[in-house]
């Protein structure tokens, strides 16, 4: 006697999936998907309704904007390079990495059975990709001048930090040496009137436009951004608190578009405490966290997993944009 199939609520599905249910509520009003109603009325996911959600996660993954899953999975081939070509370029990147580590490898042994002994230092940095530093300074106040250093830089970096911790210090310091990085402060939000010029702004009207395809709301604040990350003359971007004046959606569509420009895209530094742009189970291998310890202790880079240095501080610090809102506005002060 075969077994009726199981149903699931929004919250198990969700768990099952590794992402969020308001994630399954966006696929829901994005058309992607249709979960069943029980009697009552509430949200049930099936096996159909599973493979559905697991599928729409696998292509979120590869970097597809909701509106390009909509139409791979009408079997609309539309904007299907683009994507395939930007997930290509990430995995020739893993792959140029893994090349590197071969042929130091190779080194090794030959010089080896040539009787040259590596040290135990040359043994650690086989199990390592990073190199000379990419970024080095003293620490601002309120650190005590202690050295940083930061490399090699990803496509993005998250810098994270509970109120007061210094975040933002740190990010003014990051763009002030990296030649040609601008800083782009909360300031931003003031030009709310912002619009882009059909000829001037070709380059941001384009991202605007992917942008709002991707479930994004049109604001001044989004202009703004989307005006930044185009901008020719700048080589990296610190962004203040990228989430001010984006509801839930937007958010989710700024960091997916980030993702899918690849490793060759502009390095941005992207401060936050929200989960919907930090979202820790999603974490690939060209981006970085960056935590600034609520006691002063110096920056330190922190791996997405749990059980990992730092890993629950960084969680500490991250809320739905829901209860970000709550938060709004609150400033912590500190005598210096």
């Amino acid at each position: 006697m075969s077994s009726s199939p199981t149903f699931l609520n929004p919250g198990e599905a969700a768990d099952r999936l590794g992402i969020s249910a308001k994630a399954l509520r966006l696929y829901e009003q994005r058309g992607l998907m249709a979960p069943v109603r029980t009697a009552a009325g509430w949200r049930a996911y099936g096996p159909d309704e599973m493979d559905r959600a697991a599928e729409i996660v696998a292509l979120r993954r590869l970097g597809f904007s909701l509106a390009q899953v909509a139409r791979v999975l009408s079997g609309d081939p539309q904007g299907l390079e683009a994507a395939l070509a930007a997930h290509q370029a990430v995995l020739e990147s893993r792959l140029a990495g893994v090349a590197a580590q071969i042929e130091d490898v190779g080194h090794m042994r030959s010089a080896l059975a040539g009787g040259a002994v590596p040290s135990a230092g040359d043994l650690a940095q086989l199990a390592s990709t990073d190199h000379a530093p990419d970024v080095a300074f003293d620490l601002p106040w309120p650190w005590g001048g202690e050295r940083f250093e930061l490399g090699p830089i990803r496509p993005i970096t998250y810098i994270v930090g509970p109120l007061g911790s210094g975040k933002t210090r740190l990010a003014q310091r990051i763009a002030e040496a990296l030649p040609g990085a601008a800083f782009l402060g909360l300031e931003r939000l003031l030009d709310r009137e912002a619009v882009p010029h059909p000829a001037r702004d070709t380059c941001s009207a384009e991202t605007l436009a992917w942008l709002v395809e991707d479930g994004a709301t049109m604001s001044g604040a989004l202009t703004v951004l989307a005006k930044a990350l185009q901008a020719p003359d700048t080589s990296a971007l610190v962004i203040d608190m990228v989430e001010e004046g984006l509801d839930h959606a937007t958010q989710e569509a700024v960091i997916s578009h980030l993702r899918r420009r690849g490793p060759r895209g502009k390095p941005v530094f992207l401060l936050t405490r929200s989960t919907a742009i930090l979202d820790l189970a999603a974490v690939g291998p060209g981006e970085s966290i960056i935590l600034c310890p609520a006691n002063h202790a110096a920056p330190m880079t922190v791996l997405p997993f749990p059980g990992a240095p730092g890993y629950e501080a960084v969680v500490t610090c991250l809320a739905a944009p829901d209860v970000r809102a709550r938060t709004a506005g609150v400033v912590a002060m500190r005598q210096r």
